[in-house]
């Protein structure tokens, strides 16, 4: 999965948050352009980040725990969010259906 790849770099480039709580900060600092939820992930976690979010930060529900956790080298890590734009609109990109750059 392109997509999985793609969390892995941006986690070693430090371009991201995960967990919760972290995340929750990071976008009080205005320092997150994409959130991705897992798809399992608790519905109350969802819908904080929804209001949180407030249709300013785009939110994807993709990847389960396992796959999201894996995919970043942590463990059961529901909530990630990413720091840089570049890898926010490529991971929207593919997402969407579009082609990886490179």
């Amino acid at each position: 999965n392109r997509v999985c790849g793609l969390l892995g770099l941006a986690t070693r480039a430090g371009k991201t948050v995960f967990g919760t709580e972290a995340c929750m900060q990071a976008i009080e600092k205005k320092k997150i352009k994409l959130i991705i939820i897992a798809t399992d992930a608790a519905e109350r976690t969802k819908m904080n980040f929804k209001n949180i979010c407030n249709n300013k930060i785009p939110i994807l529900e993709i990847l389960s725990i396992d796959e999201l956790s894996k995919a970043i080298g942590k463990d059961n890590k529901a909530v990630l969010g990413i720091k840089d734009m570049s890898f926010s609109n490529e991971i929207v990109r593919i997402i969407n259906g579009g082609e990886a750059i490179g």
